[in-house]
Formats: C-alpha cells, structure tokens, sequence
C-alpha cells in the first residue's frame, strides 16, 4: 500500500489543487480501509479467547509483544519466564485474548441431533457447521464423532490440589495462590503403622482452616509410605480383619478431629491377592464415614490386570460403586530412573479413559494433570524432577529449542552437561489445552493436580480463562 501511495503523490505533485484534494481523500479512504481489515482481523482472532503462540527462529519477545497488543511484562508474568533470559525457538506462549466464546469439545451420542447440540451449548447449528468442515446436517451425525462447539459456556469440573507440607508456610501460601482454581485440597500427611493406626507423618497444623476460608475443601490423604511405597504393609494390614478395622477406626477419628471434609486414599501397589481385602476396606470406611467424602487415587490401566504387581489392586467398578469419585493417576508414564518418555501421553490418557469410562461413572471420574517434568541423563535413567515452569525455562538457560511431540502432544528437549546428554520432558499450554479437551470430550468430573508447590504460571492463568471451578 504504502508504494502505491507514492506513486500517486508522484501523479499528483505536478497537478492542480483539486487533484491534490482528491489524492487526499483517497488516501484517507485507503487508511481507513486498512484499519477496519486490521481491526476485523484482530477481532476473528479474539473469538476462541486466546493464542498459543510458538516462538520461530529470531523471534524477539518485542516483536511478539507488538503483534498481539500485550505488553513483554504481560507476556513474561503470564509465562513464568525469566525477564533477562532470551526465548528458544519452539518455547509455547500463551497469549490471553478478549473474546465471549470457547470452543468446547464434544462426543456424539445416540439421539443427538445438531439443533440438541447447539441448545446445550447455548450456540448455533450454523456456528457448528462453520467449526467442522465436512459437516452438513444432523444426518451426517454419527455416535462417538468429535465435535468443536463454539460456545459462551466455559467448562466446568471439579479439581483437587495435592499438597505436600514440608513447609507449612510455603504449603499455605501455595494454597492461597491456587485456591481459585481448587474443589478440593488433598493433604499429604498421613501414613499408617503395621498394626493399622493412622498418624501424621507431616504437620497440617493450619492448612485444613485455611483451606476452609478459601472455599476449599480439605481432604485427610493417607498413603501407605515408609521410606517408599510398600506394598507389604499395605497388604498385611488389609487382609487382617482387626487391623483393617484399625485403620478405618483411627482414620475416621483423625477426619474428624482435624475438621476435615473427607479422606483422599492414596494406597499403591497393592498386592493382587488383596484386591477383594481393598473393597471391603473401602465399603466399610465409607460407611463409617457417614457425610464425609471418600476419594479413592488408582493406577491407570487401559484393561483389567488381576495378577499384576501395579494395577492387579484396583478393582475399578468396586471402587467406582463405593468411593464418591476416583482419581486415575494418569502420570508417570515416563517414570522416574525410566528412559526418558513424556510424561502423559495424550494417547495413553485417552486409551486408560476408555477403559477407566466403561468402569466408571464419567461424573465420579477425574484424571491426573503433572505440574512438573523430568530432567533424564540418557544413559543412566539418573532422574532430576522439577516444576513445569523450571524445565521451560532450563531450556532458556541452556539455549536449546523446544521440539513438540505431536503423537504424545507433549514438549521436549535435550542438552549436553559435560559429556552426558540430558532430555527433559514436560508440560507446557498446548499439552494441557489437549488434556482439557479430552475431559471435556469424555464429560469426566474433573481433575487432580500433583502437586500445588510446583509452579505452572501458564496452567494456571489458563484455567482462569477457560475454565469454571465447581465449588
């Protein structure tokens, strides 16, 4: 535009007065023009609400900062970067945009129709249509088809923070920070003796009151730690009559006690031979629990495992039955002193959400969401864990770009400390987005974050966008 502005000045220069005036007109038109394109653009651009921008080869966070009409400071506080650090290219953004719609992800079903559809979501058929090319009419619909809905209602879920409280202090004030985005808050305190007795193994002096001033529910968590999980004294306990009843006695009165809302159980690797022991345990804390919640964490597994050390414990429908809603821990897939693999594939979320769906109810099912990554030196599986926001910014440290895994949606990267190779996986604002709409897809409960003290300033500032809380 701007060179053939100059070659009609060029015109004109030689020509009278009333020429010059119309030059003048047209090129306010032509600006005008312009600026009501740009501003259209813009506007098609706020309509979903944000902008995942990922960062190109010699990119500034300036020249970002003026395509998006964000201030740096917004974008670095946004996304957890350090402000003296150059960005890689493949490093995620979020951009945070005005705009009244969402686009919600769903599954067809049998009876649905697009005019069904469309009133759910308060939308149209037509706004419909326009996000999914292919389709034309309710008759072109067929059970299990993944639709993009555009709609004003933000998805809704219930969600549970861990937390670990090492540091009462640093513990509530990780709970203060995130309290907005928590249904509830497990307490990871309690752990219990060979004889079946409850205790605290870590001071949660002042976090259930806090907890409860925020609106959030506090939940008692036992697991069945000593130095490690241990499956022995898990199972010696559960196949005891008396000291199953120990247990369920003394956890009962801590709830209480302690003025919690319910209890979270976080037993793992539960022998296979003490899977029908577990049920019994469970339906008999539940009812001795009377008001209060029982919510139950299980391995994920994408089929039914009997005699398998991990998952063989877990009986899923029982537990669903029983329990109020049930975590499936869908973390670790990339264990830690493992090769190193992402985290939380999407594909192996969605395969154990299948399997976990058949089991159990959607609406009492949560999955895992990892606040953190692994840091993994390539021949030796030596593991170093660290919050999202670290891995994403060691790879500014170390100036290394971020490759994206389309098949796991999930970003990674290497770099070399001497002579040992370093790859590290984590999470970043594409991988939960992709996580999100599976639980909306599946219509699930919700989901569990592990844990809270791990800073995720992108996750974070994402739920508060996207994403109703219930409470």
């Amino acid at each position: 535009m701007i060179l053939f502005v100059r070659k009609i000045k060029r015109i004109v220069e030689k020509s009278n007065f009333i020429m010059k005036l119309l030059f003048c007109v047209v090129i306010v038109f032509l600006i005008r023009a312009y600026m009501l394109f740009a501003k259209n653009k813009m506007v098609k651009k706020e309509e979903k609400g944000m902008a995942v921008h990922v960062v190109k080869s010699g990119e500034s966070l300036w020249a970002i900062s003026s395509n998006y009409g964000i201030p740096v400071s917004t974008i670095v506080r946004i996304n957890g970067l350090t402000p003296a650090t150059n960005i890689v290219p493949g490093l995620a953004l979020y951009i945070p945009q005005n705009g009244p719609l969402q686009i919600r992800h769903y599954q067809v079903n049998a009876r649905d129709s697009l005019w069904s559809i469309a009133q759910r979501y308060q939308t149209t058929v037509t706004a419909i249509i326009n996000e999914n090319p292919g389709l034309k009419t309710s008759a072109s619909l067929s059970v299990g088809q993944r639709l993009r809905i555009p709609s004003p209602i933000k998805m809704k879920i219930a969600t549970l923070g861990f937390v670990l409280p090492f540091s009462l202090e640093a513990s509530i004030q990780s709970l203060e920070a995130t309290a907005s985005h928590l249904s509830y808050l497990a307490v990871t305190a309690y752990a219990l003796t060979n004889q079946g007795y409850a205790f605290m193994r870590l001071n949660d002096s002042g976090l259930v009151e806090r907890s409860r001033q925020l609106n959030v529910i506090p939940l008692l968590m036992i697991r069945n730690l000593t130095n490690q999980f241990s499956p022995e004294l898990i199972g010696n306990v559960l196949r005891n009559p008396t000291t199953r009843n120990n247990l369920i006695m003394s956890l009962v009165h801590l709830a209480k006690q302690r003025g919690y809302g319910g209890v979270s159980i976080d037993f793992e690797f539960i022998p296979p031979a003490r899977r029908n022991d577990f049920i019994l345990f469970l339906r008999e804390l539940k009812a001795r629990l009377g008001g209060l919640i029982l919510h139950v964490n299980v391995h994920a597994k994408s089929e039914d495992l009997p005699q398998n050390p991990i998952v063989g414990g877990y009986d899923y429908r029982a537990i669903g039955a029983i329990a109020d809603f049930v975590a499936v821990m869908t973390i670790d897939y990339g264990y830690p002193t493992g090769p190193p693999d992402p985290i939380a594939p999407i594909g192996w979320i969605e395969q154990v959400v299948q399997y976990a769906t058949t089991q159990i109810n959607p609406r009492k099912l949560q999955i895992s969401l990892p606040l953190y990554g692994y840091d993994k030196v390539v021949s030796s599986h030596v593991t170093a864990a660290m919050s999202v926001q670290g891995a994403q910014n060691l790879a500014l440290t170390v100036e290394e770009p971020i490759q994206y895994d389309t098949n796991a949606q999930a970003p990674w990267f290497r770099y070399w400390r001497g002579i040992d190779e370093h790859i590290v996986w984590f999470e970043d604002i594409r991988s939960y987005i992709e996580k999100y709409n599976l639980i909306d897809q599946y219509q699930l409960l919700g989901t569990t974050f592990w844990h809270i003290g791990l800073t995720a300033p992108q996750h974070w500032e994402y739920m508060k966008n996207h994403i109703d809380v219930m409470k």
